[in-house]
């Protein structure tokens, strides 16, 4: 009897044995994540904090190289989402605004002036709005699992300070592949340009165009006043929150136990990321806005009435593309906004 029980133990073994081995012979030794930006930006950094919980937590199972710069798709930004679909990268940390000219409803966040402050950007994602735009995403699919943030998007230049939209006429202003981009610039009498964000900077250096629009972070990180960016405008008009996801069949191609672990990884990392993006920006703590002064750069805040301004000239805008994006998601946002205080 004992020695048939042994057998028995023998062969459960053998056969978990088995399936542990299959499972792992279908694991890539390596995956690819999709970054637009290095580990010098909060963006970048939080990729690694994901690839880094996910090798410790699955004890080295599954294993990410990072790829900055959007390199897997020869840096433009536009084409990651579609490459993620086949399968030419299988994560990435990737932006609401370059995934939106696939996913029309991720505009949402690139509204003008949607967003007025930090509660309003997680009333969003951390609600019944960001699990609507989860379940869209999967439908377009890939696997979403957290949510990051590049942050409120502030305008730079090199002419003069910002104030009024009369003073953003005729400037040239370096503007992601957007149409909504396209359209609030140029709304504001300004002459936006679409391009990379690896061409924008030997841009400004040149003098090809005045300014750009971007989180702070990023102006910091990048070292922007050293190419003749002396001005910002804090208008806080549209905010950039990111999106952990994973390719389909990759996802599929893990165990359950191990997709547990990468998920709780990306929101943990996720988590991790925001109150990076956030640091010196944050009520109590203005030292992100102090270091870039001290660079000899000028920061504009804007009144309430010198924001409206803004807010009025681009509401036509706004107007078109609620339209676009879906009036009752939109309807929805906007309902969170205004309780998110409450």
């Amino acid at each position: 009897m004992k020695q048939r029980f042994t057998l028995t133990a023998f062969l459960v073994a053998t056969l978990l044995l088995s399936a542990v081995v299959a499972s792992a012979q279908n694991y890539k030794s390596e995956y690819k994540m999709s970054l637009v930006l290095s580990t010098a930006f909060p963006w970048g950094k939080g990729g690694e904090i994901w690839a880094d919980l996910v090798r410790e937590r699955t004890d080295g199972r599954i294993n990410i190289k990072l790829y900055p710069g959007v390199s897997l798709v020869q840096g433009d930004q536009t084409r990651e989402l579609s490459a993620i679909r086949q399968g030419v990268i299988d994560m990435a940390v990737g932006s609401t605004i370059n995934w939106s000219p696939q996913v029309k409803q991720l505009n949402l966040f690139s509204m003008p002036f949607l967003m007025p402050d930090f509660a309003a950007i997680d009333a969003l994602t951390q609600g019944p709005v960001g699990e609507q735009l989860f379940s869209i995403l999967e439908e377009a699919g890939v696997v979403p699992l957290a949510w990051g943030e590049n942050g409120f998007r502030e305008i730079s230049n090199s002419k003069h300070a910002i104030s009024s939209p009369d003073d953003l006429k005729g400037m040239k202003i370096r503007v992601v592949g957007s149409p909504l981009f396209l359209d609030t610039f140029t709304a504001l009498g300004a002459n936006p340009t679409q391009m990379s964000w690896s061409d924008a900077q030997p841009a400004l250096a040149s003098g090809a165009v005045d300014g750009q629009e971007n989180p702070l972070a990023i102006f910091t990180a990048a070292k922007l006043h050293t190419v003749g960016q002396k001005h910002i405008t804090m208008w806080g008009y549209v905010a950039d929150p990111l999106i952990f996801v994973v390719n389909k069949e990759v996802w599929n191609s893990w165990t359950e136990e191990d997709r547990a672990i990468v998920k709780q990884a990306a929101i943990d990392a996720g988590r991790q990321e925001i109150v990076i993006a956030r640091a010196g920006l944050v009520e109590g703590d203005r030292s992100l806005l102090e270091e870039i002064e001290a660079n000899d750069v000028t920061i504009t805040e804007l009144s309430d009435e010198q924001r409206a301004a803004f807010v009025a000239a681009t509401r036509p805008v706004f107007d078109k593309w609620k339209a676009q994006v879906g009036p009752e998601l939109v309807e929805m946002a906007e309902q969170a906004i205004a309780a998110r205080n409450n």
